[in-house]
């Protein structure tokens, strides 16, 4: 146990000791915790809303916890921010948080948790994010079919690089946490939100690969000139 603690790299001391105070944190807090797990919505304002600067640290922790083990449905984590902060900036908070979150369990598991949990994963699913990697992470984002954490714990498995990651997840994370965001604003009913967000997202992803497609068609004339 002693050879294994002096041998932690200065990543892998930082990973656990972020580990240590989040838990520390999560003690410290178990009423609001507790509130936020039961959806009460109105005792979490309340409690937050005294201290906003409290208040983003808090929803920021509650994200990166949401990015890690999926406990917290994203849905609820988007309306308690938009009810603190309003609907642009509460909206952009869970945006921007979430994007960091993902980074942050990427490097965890790639640094930290990779000889762990390893073997506990199908590796055809680590060899898709391999193969396809940028696509493959924008459309677990856009598609609600795959829990964020399981995206994040894949990639960090796998061998993709830190920036089509990031890109990957700031665009698909932008469009379906947008379209998540109107239901709590009231512009869409909670009768047709889910045919309105899947047809958000299929559009979406075929003008992505209808681009993706065309670039493809323009480089190959120029490969085959290269090669004449």
């Amino acid at each position: 146990m002693k050879n294994k603690i002096k041998h932690l790299t200065k990543r892998q001391w930082i990973i656990w000791g972020g580990l240590f105070l989040i838990l520390v944190f999560v003690l410290l807090n178990k009423e609001i915790v507790t509130s936020l797990l039961q959806g009460d919505i109105d005792e979490v304002r309340l409690f937050l809303e005294k201290n906003i600067g409290y208040a983003l640290f808090f929803m920021a922790l509650v994200m990166l916890i949401q990015n890690s083990f999926t406990i917290f449905p994203l849905i609820l984590v988007i309306t308690i921010n938009i009810t603190l902060f309003g609907f642009i900036n509460g909206f952009l908070w869970s945006w921007f948080t979430s994007v960091i979150a993902s980074i942050i369990v990427l490097y965890g598991v790639r640094y930290v948790f990779q000889d762990i949990i390893l073997e506990k994963f199908n590796k055809g699913l680590i060899e898709k994010v391999d193969a396809n990697g940028f696509a493959y992470v924008l459309q677990g984002r856009l598609f609600p079919f795959i829990p964020t954490s399981l995206i994040n714990i894949l990639s960090g498995l796998s061998t993709i690089r830190i920036v089509p990651f990031t890109i990957a997840t700031a665009i698909g994370n932008f469009l379906y946490f947008f379209v998540l965001a109107l239901i709590p604003a009231g512009i869409l009913s909670s009768d047709v939100d889910e045919y309105v967000i899947f047809g958000i997202i299929f559009a979406t992803i075929l003008v992505f690969y209808l681009v993706k497609y065309v670039k493809h068609k323009k480089k190959s004339p120029e490969k085959v000139n290269s090669l004449d």
